[in-house]
């Protein structure tokens, strides 16, 4: 029976805490993990764990590490490919916990699953918090044969602009879709040709990810004819569109690829871009 990659709040509190690796994921929130934090998890940083950041131009704001960086990381967190991860962030599990996951899934790591609702619908359930950091149990490197899921370069995404050849979906909110605002990149705007799809549409009114049946429904609608396995997803950086990739496989859609540099990247490379809707 197929793992599912999402996991509810009372699914968890069932779970022997020696059965599971949890992860708090909550993008620059280590100060609130410090004070306070689910029960056993451990902290990971978008910023230093799950990217190597440089260039913008090059990669984005959050490039991927290498693999063997991140295989390095899983190590020293004491992570085996046995081991059943769970992630969680103070964004509903559709930030930094998305991004994890992708990672996990992408270096071959099959037992892994990002809590619904994420830090308060756990809390809400019942689950203990407290201020204890955990002391990892490190072991060797993480196995791996390179990224396993599919990844598209800046070089790949220009082609498909000008042809059309993929299905380029853009995951940001649609007002930094039609370039109306942009809180983050030097430029506001989108990549020609990209369709938007907010990651918002696979929430519900708190925040969770719609179920399985309902998801479906809403990403055939909004994917149209588009085939699961013809698009590239992308967002500001790369992290949000994990959300997507989540979402979709939850909905027992095929994961797409994933265009890591995104807009952040794009804008900065001298690229064809659609600046405002008219």
């Amino acid at each position: 029976m197929r793992l599912l990659p999402i996991i509810q709040p009372a699914e968890l509190i069932n779970l022997n805490p020696d059965d599971y690796i949890l992860f708090d994921a909550s993008a620059g929130s280590k100060a609130r993990y410090d004070e306070n934090h689910l029960a056993g998890a451990f902290y990971i940083d978008l910023n230093t764990d799950l990217a190597n950041i440089g260039d913008f131009a090059i990669g984005g704001r959050h490039p991927l590490p290498t693999i063997e960086q991140f295989a390095s990381t899983l190590g020293n967190f004491g992570i085996e490919p046995q081991n059943h991860v769970i992630i969680y962030d103070d964004k509903n599990g559709s930030n930094a916990a998305a991004r994890f996951w992708w990672m996990l899934k992408a270096i071959g790591h099959e037992k892994v699953q990002v809590l619904n609702g994420g830090f308060d619908a756990a809390v809400n359930a019942g689950f203990a918090t407290n201020n204890e950091i955990p002391k990892a149990n490190a072991k060797k490197s993480y196995p791996n044969t390179g990224w396993q899921l599919s990844l598209a370069d800046i070089d790949e995404v220009e082609i498909a602009s000008k042809t059309g050849n993929q299905t380029i979906v853009d995951v940001r909110d649609a007002k930094r879709f039609a370039g109306l605002t942009e809180p983050i990149d030097l430029i506001a705007g989108h990549i020609p040709g990209a369709i938007n799809i907010p990651f918002t549409n696979s929430l519900d009114e708190n925040g969770s990810f719609f179920n399985p049946k309902v998801l479906k429904k809403v990403l055939d609608m909004e994917l149209a004819d588009a085939n699961a396995e013809n698009l590239i997803v992308h967002c500001g950086s790369g992290v949000t569109a994990c959300q997507l990739l989540l979402a979709m496989d939850y909905a027992g859609l095929a994961i797409p690829k994933l265009y890591v540099g995104s807009w952040s990247e794009w804008s900065r490379n001298d690229k064809d871009m659609i600046l405002a809707e008219q």
